[in-house]
Parts: structure tokens; C-alpha cells; sequence
């Protein structure tokens, strides 16, 4: 009986092993697994998109950022696309290229494919975010006096990212 109690013993601990292994691949798994809903996606993208399309990837990346950081901030509303759309479709609004009165439809498209395909790896994985928590960012053309209250975390490409 003794041996068979080994034989049990060796196969738990393996199992436990094996187990314990594939808990990153699991997690992974699981986050990459996350339901994505269409219309958050596309907000989040026209977002890159219109303020970051000449800056890459890495660019996109940090004003999706901002996006969700504020998203997750109580100071502001809990969805992307609301979002994105504050202050409605005229000035003042929290993106210009909202209530700029000119169509939203992307022109450009490989910049919008990388938009889209950088949202929804955001809103699948959450990345780490490169602006180390900005709420707000301007472009680097623009002098924006009252961000001299905020706290400068970095500056990506053209714009410059506050907390």
C-alpha cells in the first residue's frame, strides 16, 4: 500500500507543479480572452486616431491612455465613449477633433488599422501605461497655461501628458 500511496503522492505534486507552471499562460489567456465591446473599441480608436495618427503605435498607445486612465478616474464618465464625447460638439470639449464640426471618418488607412488594432489589444490586455497616469495632454504646438496646476509625466512624439 505504501508505494501506491507514493505513486498518489508524485502525481499530486506534479499536478500542483504543472499547475502552478501554467498560471501565467492562464492569466494571459484569460485577459486576452476579455470581451471587447464594438463601440468602445471604435471611440477609443477614433481617439488615437484623430490625435495621434502621425506618431506610431507608441503614440496611439499613450492618448488611449489618457482615454481609459480617465475612464477609471471618478472625475470623469466610466466609458470611453462618453469619454471621449464630454463637453459635447461644440467648444469647449475635451477632444477638438470632436466638436471641430468636420467628419470623423478616418482617411488614413493604415493609421486607422493600427487605431484599431491598438484599442482593442488596450481594452484586451491593459497595457502598461506609458503616461504614468496623465488624465490630460496637448500637442507640443500648443501653450496650454492652465496645465501649469497639473503634474508633467512625460512627453510621447508631439504631445506632452499630465496627471
Amino acid at each position: 500500500m505504501a508505494p501506491m500511496q507514493n505513486y498518489v503522492a508524485i502525481i499530486l505534486v506534479s499536478a500542483l507543479i504543472a499547475g502552478c507552471a501554467s498560471t501565467p499562460s492562464t492569466r494571459a489567456t484569460r485577459e486576452s480572452s476579455r470581451q471587447v465591446d464594438a463601440a468602445e473599441q471604435r471611440c477609443l480608436a477614433l481617439a488615437m486616431y484623430w490625435e495621434a495618427r502621425g506618431e506610431g503605435e507608441r503614440g496611439m498607445l499613450a492618448v488611449g491612455s489618457v482615454v481609459l486612465n480617465r475612464v477609471a478616474s471618478r472625475d470623469f464618465p466610466n466609458r470611453a465613449c462618453a469619454v471621449v464625447r464630454q463637453g459635447g460638439e461644440s467648444p469647449p470639449c475635451q477632444f477638438s477633433w470632436w466638436c471641430d464640426g468636420k467628419s470623423d471618418v478616418p482617411r488614413a488607412r493604415p493609421q486607422w488599422n493600427t487605431a484599431l488594432t491598438t484599442a482593442d489589444y488596450m481594452l484586451r490586455v491593459r497595457p502598461k501605461d506609458p503616461t504614468h497616469g496623465a488624465l490630460f495632454f496637448h500637442s507640443t504646438a500648443i501653450k496650454s497655461p492652465w496645465l501649469r496646476s497639473r503634474d508633467r509625466t512625460v512627453r510621447i512624439g508631439g504631445h506632452i501628458f499630465y496627471r
